[in-house]
């Protein structure tokens, strides 16, 4: 296996400061017993869990409701080939508790869609994972 420097695994907490950092990633699930990923906005709740805004109707509360997804963010710059990604897995589950869906409505993201009746879904960061990469200016 070759060995590359141009990658740098990251620990837990600095995944967790990339992802503070960026509004939009993509949830990572299965649909119809094939992977689907769709783009979102989303933020970090005080435990580190990925917290998703959405429809009570949508297919992603149906598909990652007591099921383990994936959730990935990154931010990467063509010119410098430098950049990072960071992946959270976890069990996804839809919030319930009338006293956390109310500190959410006033502490958590918000849907760039317009909603009615609005749930929470909480990815738990159950593993984070991430990596950096260290750019090189391409050689003219």
């Amino acid at each position: 296996m070759l060995h590359n420097d141009a990658f740098r695994a990251l620990d837990r907490q600095e995944c967790l400061g990339l992802l503070a950092k960026v509004p939009v990633g993509r949830v990572v699930y299965t649909r119809h017993a094939l992977p689907a990923v769709l783009p979102i906005n989303f933020a970090l709740d005080t435990d580190d869990s990925v917290l998703l805004h959405t429809s009570p109707d949508s297919d992603l509360v149906r598909a990652v409701d007591g099921f383990v997804v994936a959730f990935e963010a990154d931010e990467f710059d063509a010119a410098t080939r430098s950049g990072w990604s960071v992946i959270v897995t976890g069990r996804g589950t839809v919030v319930t508790d009338p006293a956390e869906h109310e500190r959410l409505m006033r502490a958590g993201p918000t849907s760039w869609m317009p909603l009615r009746d609005a749930v929470f879904v909480r990815i738990e960061a159950e593993m984070v994972t991430g990596r950096e990469l260290i750019g090189t200016r391409a050689a003219l």
